[in-house]
């Protein structure tokens, strides 16, 4: 599956706070000592910088770090002034999307390292979490075998990482993301489900919740509805089928995995009853058919995995979409940058010699 995304962001998408990155106060603190000395001493090697990553995934940031050096990067006349240092740089990257084996090149910089030195933190740290974000999305959105992803982790993490997190997901393959912040770079809006507040809001009623919502914004999105309030999601699901009619797209269910639904309490032993299971599902499905609502969908959500996500897959469970929350940010998927050229002479740490990549694209 090809996801890479040919044309590069605009660097005014990324709002980037230019002063502040320029004063190196998000870099490591020896990368600006590095800057300013190499400033101070008058000297300006040339070098070329080598970025990588050591696992099997998929390239995000790039555009980022991209835009980080282009109005980043440069010095203060001695008027105070910010000269650019971009024009001096030659930078080959990759694009957005691309597959990457682990010590494959994505980016190089070309050029006076005093220009660029203090960014290092910057651009690695973007590399990092958007590509983290897009290998686990890549994988849950495989694991699926084309079944919709609602890229739903907005709750675990602070809000400042939605945005880019969210790109990250959509072009890693997620259907759709819950927030307008997470949309905001393609210029699409979050989507969501009746939520448990808004029910409990109706008294808890979620068939006159559901109805409520339903005729204020079924224009506007796909009607979903939780179905877990009561912890009857068989029941639940056939009130707001009747109540909703052809204006409701699917039934979401979300159950605890400390408690087992009621549908499923008269017929317990010989598997997991608890949470969001197999049964859960089938018994759901069935119910909806035999009552005439075979087009409802039924939305999974509650500690999936890639891996727990395979494994519903494999068993054939009626799932027709899943909601994947907190796994799509854990993990770890770091990037080392190094100075593995100076003046055109190899010049590198031992064991990090300059490593030409031919898909490497020359960025204007």
């Amino acid at each position: 599956m090809s996801t890479a995304v040919s044309t590069r962001l605009d660097p005014e998408i990324f709002r980037l706070p230019v002063d502040r990155i320029r004063e190196g106060y998000y870099s490591d603190a020896y990368f600006v000592y590095t800057k300013e000395l190499l400033e101070a001493e008058n000297r300006h090697p040339r070098v070329l910088m080598q970025v990588f990553q050591k696992h099997e995934s998929l390239l995000g940031g790039i555009d980022e770090a991209i835009a980080i050096l282009k109005t980043c990067s440069g010095r203060h006349a001695p008027d105070g002034s910010w000269v650019s240092g971009w024009e001096s740089l030659e930078v080959r990257a990759l694009h957005e999307g691309d597959r990457i084996a682990p010590r494959e090149t994505v980016l190089t910089i070309e050029g006076d390292y005093s220009l660029f030195a203090h960014l290092e933190t910057v651009y690695l740290g973007v590399l990092a979490r958007r590509s983290l974000i897009m290998r686990n999305v890549r994988e849950v959105v495989e694991a699926a075998h084309g079944k919709p992803i609602f890229y739903f982790p907005a709750r675990h993490d602070h809000w400042l990482v939605q945005t880019g997190d969210g790109w990250s997901a959509h072009v890693a393959g997620a259907i759709g993301v819950s927030t307008d912040a997470q949309a905001s770079w393609w210029g699409g809006r979050g989507i969501g489900t009746v939520p448990h507040g808004l029910i409990a809001a109706y008294d808890g009623d979620s068939a006159i919740a559901a109805k409520a919502f339903a005729e204020r914004y079924h224009h506007e999105m796909n009607i979903t509805v939780l179905v877990d309030f009561d912890n009857d999601s068989v029941r639940t699901a056939l009130q707001v089928a009747e109540a909703l009619g052809s204006k409701l797209w699917g039934v979401r269910l979300d159950t605890s995995e400390t408690l087992v639904d009621k549908a499923l309490w008269d017929q317990m032993g010989g598997y997991k009853p608890t949470g969001v299971n197999p049964r859960l599902v089938e018994e759901v499905r069935t119910a909806l058919n035999e009552a005439g609502h075979p087009d409802v969908r039924i939305v999974v959500s509650g500690g999936f995995t890639a891996a727990r996500i395979r494994e519903f897959e494999a068993a054939g469970v009626p799932v027709d979409a899943y909601g994947v929350g907190s796994s799509l940010i854990r993990g770890e998927n770091d990037f080392t940058a190094d100075v593995v050229m100076v003046q055109g002479r190899p010049c590198a740490k031992v064991g990090r010699g300059f490593s030409p990549n031919p898909r490497l694209v020359r960025v204007e």
